[in-house]
């Protein structure tokens, strides 16, 4: 998934501007657009993930993960947004599997594994899916984060959070999603 973080890109002779997302399963033609384009980019590979071929780019690796708890059988990317309002949460919650998020505006502090470790525009963190994890945004102003998340094909167009407590699944939800990509993929996992 590539997301478009500032500028604009040409991809496959579309033209994508800032806050859009691509996704594809194959080698693609990208051209940023004349005043350039910041991206971001997830890729889900057997191994080493590829170097973009280009010229004047510059890329760097923000994260990599190894996904142990991918979920068995037929899979679905999910490319999203989550944003939340000054002072939102995401009371303790799992998810169905395995993804990387990215913060592009705001704050958030993410509380798991018994630590607490806060982020800010552009950093990133790997969340298991089966493991707690309890987000606390910033107070004072709006914040939203990217993310790419390997789910079971089941939950194609449906959530795929789980409340921990009982007595948080009846409570309101401060965070609001933009979904990019829901899509169904040839990769396959464990089983």
């Amino acid at each position: 998934m590539l997301f478009i973080v500032h500028g604009s890109m040409a991809i496959d002779g579309r033209t994508l501007q800032s806050g859009a997302a691509w996704f594809g399963e194959s080698d693609v033609t990208c051209t940023a657009g004349a005043e350039g384009a910041a991206v971001w980019r997830w890729e889900l590979s057997h191994g080493e993930a590829a170097q973009p071929d280009a010229v004047d780019v510059v890329t760097r690796t923000k994260l990599s993960a190894i996904l142990d708890t991918i979920p068995a059988g037929d899979l679905l990317f999910r490319g999203d947004s989550v944003a939340f309002p000054p002072g939102g949460t995401a009371l303790t919650h799992r998810h169905q599997g395995p993804g990387i998020r990215c913060m592009i505006e705001g704050a958030i502090r993410i509380d798991t594994h018994g630590r607490s470790t806060s982020y800010g525009p552009g950093g990133a963190w790997f969340e298991t899916g089966p493991d707690s994890v309890f987000a606390q945004a910033d107070m004072h102003r709006p914040s939203r984060f990217i993310r790419a998340m390997i789910l079971p094909r089941a939950l194609l167009g449906q959530s795929s959070i789980r409340y921990v407590y009982e007595e948080d699944k009846s409570k309101p939800k401060s965070q609001k999603y933009e979904v990019f990509i829901d899509q169904p993929i040839a990769f396959t996992g464990a089983g």
